[in-house]
């Protein structure tokens, strides 16, 4: 019965070890177009337009779910900035203007990124997740 528990628990203990994330070591790896699943918690909505998109001369820009913005990036030291310095203001139905109002609150908030199986993971101060994204192939 022992050996069954303690081979049970080597398993999950070597699993659990293959979902480390990977740190950034370099902005090359977040140079593209990424769309944001979720933000502050909650998953974007289907379909919905919200992306990031990061240029290796240090330009942000992308769709907040409703509008267009543009602004800048750093990444040094492991300490990622967003830093979006405007955006267009059209009228979208209410469901995503909500979900524009968290991407353009979640972005200031962001100081770290890591890679883990495909999916961008945004980080705050406090290593809680703000935003996870996937690349978008052309």
């Amino acid at each position: 019965m022992i050996k069954h528990f303690l081979g049970a628990a080597a398993v999950i203990f070597s699993l659990s070890a293959c979902q480390s994330h990977s740190v950034i070591d370099n902005s090359t790896s977040l140079i593209g177009t990424w769309h944001i699943e979720s933000v502050l918690s909650a998953p974007t909505i289907d379909y919905s337009p919200a992306k990031l998109i990061f240029t290796e001369n240090g330009q942000l820009s992308g769709n907040t779910s409703c509008n267009p913005f543009m602004g800048h990036y750093t990444f040094e030291d492991n300490i990622l900035t967003l830093s979006p310095a405007g955006s267009t203001r059209k009228a979208c139905i209410e469901a995503l203007m909500t979900q524009e109002q968290k991407v353009m609150k979640a972005m200031p908030l962001i100081e770290s990124a890591s890679i883990n199986q495909g999916k961008l993971r945004l980080v705050d101060q406090n290593n809680q997740t703000i935003m996870v994204l996937s690349k978008l192939t052309k």
